[in-house]
């Protein structure tokens, strides 16, 4: 597997999630997917500035887990506002 982490800091990283509690490593994953998807957010505005919130949710949804779903969501959140 190709790595651009030093073999060393690769160890300390490793180390020091090996002496973290389920708690904190729970935690640590859960700020990591939210960074995650806020950059993802972030892009996806960036690359198109026109959209509201609204619309960049859906977006969001399509990239993440594809057309058709995202479909079923708009169609369905069309149904709740009616």
């Amino acid at each position: 597997m190709l790595s651009d982490t030093h073999p060393e800091a690769e160890r300390v990283q490793l180390d020091l999630i090996r002496k973290m509690t389920i708690a904190q490593r729970l935690a640590r994953n859960v700020e990591w997917t939210r960074l995650a998807v806020n950059l993802s957010r972030q892009g996806i505005a960036r690359a198109h500035p026109g959209l509201d919130d609204h619309e960049l949710d859906l977006l969001w949804v399509e990239q993440q887990y594809g057309r058709d779903l995202a479909i079923r969501l708009r169609e369905y959140l069309k149904e709740q506002s009616s």
